[in-house]
């Protein structure tokens, strides 16, 4: 029996959900569906599912999907949160125990994920019939864990109020400390976002830990490593899209200061580095050191690219969502063809001029949607 908690979250946020992106679904749904003969269409998933729990590179492919539909819900269901007519959520399910909480919001972000579920335990039954084990065991594992941390971080919202003069122990640590521009996001994260910052983390050492085991056997080939450095780039993209509010919602002054558009895009990149320092240390623990080095610009060009496209339409979540699938699918193939090294100055030079046309000009304005 549901607890009256779990209805209304259910409907709340699972309806709402489905209600705000029907049409997007819908789409996904014709493509899967729709677009393939009837007489094949059994035939095509069941060989689609059993790719999927067969080749390491393509649930690797598939997982990224997933990857971006889990990042929509989490953006969906924290903007939520915060809307007016939710705010009696914050007085009433925090009376319950956390236990109780847990198990709502586990129930919530499960019907959220509801078709990737059912087609991921399809998956899964499809690869045990033809006796694969571990890439099963992998699907099962990445839902669960993604299951627990977005009922983690949905917590950590409904139960994180707190005084608003009270600062945390990070700031009052270092209150006289001499703070770069770059660093400032970096503060923020450390004292408001430390939760999203450690599921990130998480994703990126399932990410690293998964795919070098199952490639065991070409694990020093440049392309499996730019596929992973890809992988984990696009595992960050709430936080760089939450790098972008923070400028545009605390940092807009820096628009009037006497500052190059050239340093402030190393400034940039001086974020982004920071944010991937525990990768970082993994990549030169790991390979030789001019690998580790252009596998570091790689990903830190990524990483400015899909920042810099925030300029271009501004903070709509759908749209760079869209946006980063495409470009994960046409960097993916790219990497594909050893042209791992043409990416570095291929992405810094698009990302640049993305940000020096479109800095002056945005307007500041949130999108509703974000």
């Amino acid at each position: 029996m549901q607890q009256p908690l779990t209805k209304v979250l259910l409907k709340i946020f699972a309806g709402g959900f489905y209600q705000v992106h029907a049409g997007i679904l819908f789409f996904v749904f014709f493509i899967m569906v729709g677009t393939v003969p009837g007489n094949m269409l059994i035939s095509y998933h069941k060989s689609l599912m059993l790719a999927m729990t067969s080749s390491p590179m393509m649930l690797a492919l598939v997982l990224a999907v997933w990857l971006i539909y889990i990042a929509k819900s989490w953006h969906y269901v924290s903007i939520q949160l915060f809307a007016p007519d939710k705010q009696f959520l914050f007085y009433s399910s925090t009376a319950l125990s956390l236990v109780e909480q847990r198990k709502s919001w586990y129930y919530t972000q499960a019907a959220i994920l509801a078709p990737i579920i059912i087609y991921a335990l399809m998956a899964v039954g499809v690869g045990l019939a033809h006796r694969f084990y571990i890439l099963p065991a992998v699907i099962i594992l990445f839902l669960s864990v993604i299951i627990w941390c977005s009922a983690a971080l949905y917590m950590r919202v409904m139960n994180g109020l707190i005084d608003s003069n009270k600062q945390s122990l990070l700031l009052r640590w270092s209150s006289k400390w001499r703070k770069p521009y770059f660093s400032l996001y970096v503060y923020h994260i450390f004292d408001d976002k430390k939760v999203s910052y450690f599921i990130t983390k998480g994703l990126s050492w399932l990410i690293i830990s998964g795919v070098f085991y199952l490639f065991a056997d070409v694990s020093t080939d440049t392309r499996v490593a730019g596929i992973v450095i890809l992988a984990v780039i696009t595992a960050h993209v709430v936080l760089i899209f939450e790098e972008r509010r923070f400028e545009e919602t605390k940092l807009s002054f820096a628009r009037n200061l006497p500052v190059s558009r050239f340093r402030l895009f190393l400034n940039f990149a001086s974020v982004y580095f920071f944010l991937l320092l525990p990768e970082s240390v993994w990549l030169f623990s790991r390979f030789h050191l001019l690998m580790a080095l252009e596998l570091l610009l790689a990903g830190l060009s990524i990483a400015l690219l899909f920042h810099s496209l925030l300029y271009w339409f501004g903070l709509n979540m759908d749209k760079y969502l869209q946006w980063i699938l495409g470009l994960f699918i046409v960097l993916f193939w790219i990497i594909m063809f050893h042209l791992l090294w043409a990416l570095i100055p291929l992405n810094l030079v698009i990302a640049y001029l993305f940000f020096y046309n479109n800095y002056y000009r945005y307007e500041g304005v949130v999108s509703r949607e974000s």
